[in-house]
């Protein structure tokens, strides 16, 4: 029984219990039936969520095809300006509809976006160059630049993930500093990562980190590393 649900969302898991609880309630087999029956029952419960899971991933990748259409018409002039204008008008959508859609849509545009990503309301993606791995949950409001973020990462409201530290060269006190160009570099992020709301992210932050809010991260940050503070440095360990 724990094998079975070891591997489902919280999403699926609700849905378990609550027709654990049900399914318990009307039928009380002998305990070695009982096992084999709640196993099998598990079993079906299980295939069939991922069925329905399959078919609204299906269609939503069908209602968000107009949005495409209309993301590869502009990507003919500038493709990444395309890309970040169709974020904004995707960031509205609200509720589980709308990070479905965001989902599907990212999955068609982005380097790499695996389904099973929750992108709440209000986030904003501004290069294409982006990957995101399943399992990932990124909360209201966050603006995200060039990275990739591993599995099961755990992004909070507001957070700000930089296209590096180099976006805006100031060396020159005669140009204007937007007409001076910069460096982009792609952020990775790793697996099982907590980033806490507000926090900004301009270094690689390795696997199982907990980046405290209101960080400001500007070097890398080790696996398993807890880090606080504006610059950001070492708590402890994991």
């Amino acid at each position: 029984m724990l094998e079975l649900s070891r591997n489902t969302d919280p999403e699926n898991g609700i849905i378990a219990r609550l027709c654990w609880w049900k399914f318990d309630k009307h039928f009380q087999p002998s305990p070695p039936q009982q096992i084999v029956t709640h196993q099998r029952f598990f079993r079906h419960l299980q295939v069939q969520y991922f069925m329905i899971k399959k078919i609204a991933q299906t269609v939503t990748l069908i209602l968000i095809l107009p949005v495409y259409l209309a993301y590869r018409l502009f990507a003919l002039i500038n493709q990444n300006d395309s890309f970040s204008s169709c974020s904004q008008f995707m960031s509205l959508l609200p509720g589980k509809l709308g990070s479905y859609l965001r989902n599907s849509f990212y999955s068609l545009t982005m380097t790499n976006c695996e389904q099973g990503v929750v992108f709440s309301f209000g986030t904003l993606f501004s290069q294409i160059d982006t990957e995101i791995e399943s399992g990932t949950y990124i909360g209201p409001q966050c603006n995200i630049g060039s990275c990739k973020i591993g599995q099961d990462c755990l992004l909070g409201s507001g957070v700000h993930i930089l296209s590096g530290k180099n976006q805006h060269t100031i060396e020159s006190t005669d140009i204007p500093i937007r007409e001076q160009g910069g460096k982009l570099t792609k952020i990775n992020i790793g697996q099982d990562t907590w980033i806490g709301n507000n926090s900004v992210v301009m270094a690689d932050v390795g696997q199982k980190c907990v980046i405290a809010a209101g960080s400001v991260v500007v070097h890398p940050v080790a696996d398993n590393m807890i880090v606080a503070g504006n610059p950001a440095s070492v708590i402890k360990e994991r």
